[in-house]
């Protein structure tokens, strides 16, 4: 026992005592005739009687409206038939029947009920997968795969190669051909079998075989760790091009890096968002953060019950510009509207390209104590103006569908 806890003991102690000591004294000193004794019982019977009657009346109303407080059994009740159908199903199916996934096609099929394409049910392997890259770094090889299926079986294909990974400092490029992962013939796996193979393995080091140009190659790779760089930036005389490909976690940090990577003569920026389908909305709340004057708005939140909550910038322009530009297309969704907009409504952005997807809802995630995920939809997202974007899309200012001219009118944009 420490000494903090030794004062709390006599403490205590002494409290005690005193007490005892001032019961000793009124006893000596008070004394009561029954007259006066059948008077206090009767008082002190009344005012607990009126306070008690007080507690029930003010908490009548949400007994009476919650039939969960008024029936105690309402829940159980309302789930017996599943855990009756679930015990049968146990008990009584012909084939044995595994216990976790029965429950995870039960979740999943609640899910789909509500007929919302954004509120799903996730199995293990796609949360990690999620999360993975909504973190923006991860444990593994540093390779995005493709694969397709082909008469021979499937063809592995690497996508693209993270810069500074162990695949990178291997010699793997973007364009070659797996072909075994240690002993194992990848045309009978796909990128799911890989993926789970590297990650989640007890091996540390793998050799890969792979065909570039025709020609076999192997390599030893050891898996490490894996920053995600999805945001590219570079320079056009006077004018900064950011591209975001997703919004991550570590996308805000990315972006001011490259922001504050511009040379001086640098006045002008484009965000380029074309194919971004989104990412995590403090993501791109804290990316607007860095273009938008503190105090004005950035997005809206609208919840089931039409109450309004309002976003506003903290931090203050990060660096100011003549222009900005936002590049979006058909595919540009979610997160990537909620920059955009925000760029436009608040900061006097121009959007160049194509109208956007026009998701306008927000999605929260829990965990299961599975490894698995639910996600849904828990509310309707604003532009600063108040303008809802959702199965619409933001319609660009200057539009051009062709997507080899977009960049081209994005500069052109800026420069008149």
């Amino acid at each position: 026992m420490n000494k903090e806890e030794n004062n709390k003991v006599e403490n205590i102690e002494t409290e005690k005592v005193i007490v005892k000591r001032n019961k000793g004294t009124i006893n000596k000193t008070v004394e009561f005739n029954l007259l006066e004794v059948i008077i206090i019982i009767l008082i002190t019977g009344i005012l607990v009687s009126v306070v008690s009657s007080l507690i029930v009346f003010n908490n009548y109303d949400k007994l009476a409206n919650n039939p969960q407080s008024s029936n105690p059994t309402y829940l159980n009740d309302d789930l017996k038939e599943f855990k009756d159908t679930y015990n049968h199903i146990i008990n009584s199916y012909v084939e044995d029947v595994d216990k976790e996934g029965l429950i995870d096609a039960a979740i999943e099929g609640m899910y789909n009920y509500l007929g919302d394409e954004y509120s799903i049910y996730m199995d293990q392997e796609t949360t990690t997968d999620l999360q993975e890259q909504l973190s923006g770094e991860y444990t593994g090889l540093g390779i995005e795969i493709a694969t397709y299926i082909t008469k021979d079986g499937y063809k592995n294909v690497i996508n693209k190669v993270f810069e500074n990974s162990a695949a990178e400092k291997a010699g793997l490029k973007e364009g070659d051909v797996l072909l075994k992962l240690d002993e194992h013939d990848l045309t009978k796996s796909d990128s799911a079998f890989i993926s789970s193979t590297v990650k989640y393995g007890t091996k540390e080091e793998f050799t890969i075989t792979y065909s570039r140009d025709e020609k076999e190659n192997t390599v030893t790779i050891k898996r490490g760790y894996v920053f995600i760089n999805s945001v590219n930036s570079k320079e056009d005389n006077e004018i900064g091009i950011i591209t975001i490909d997703t919004f991550s976690a570590t996308i805000p940090d990315q972006v001011r890096d490259a922001v504050k990577g511009f040379s001086d003569k640098v006045t002008s920026v484009i965000i380029d968002l074309r194919d971004n389908t989104g990412g995590y909305l403090s993501s791109a709340y804290n990316t607007a953060d860095l273009f938008i004057e503190k105090g004005k708005v950035v997005y809206q939140l609208k919840d089931k019950n039409n109450n309004i909550s309002k976003y506003e910038a903290k931090t203050g322009v990060l660096r100011r510009f003549d222009k900005i530009v936002v590049l979006i297309n058909e595919n540009s969704a979610s997160a990537s509207e909620i920059l955009a907009i925000a760029l436009k409504e608040s900061a006097n952005a121009i959007i160049v390209g194509e109208t956007s997807y026009g998701k306008g809802t927000v999605q929260e995630t829990e965990q299961l104590s599975s490894g698995s995920m639910v996600k849904y939809t828990s509310s309707y997202w604003l532009s600063p103006n108040g303008n809802s974007i959702n199965k619409l899309g933001i319609k660009p200012d200057v539009e051009v569908k062709d997507s080899n001219k977009q960049l081209d009118k994005a500069k052109e944009t800026i420069r008149k």
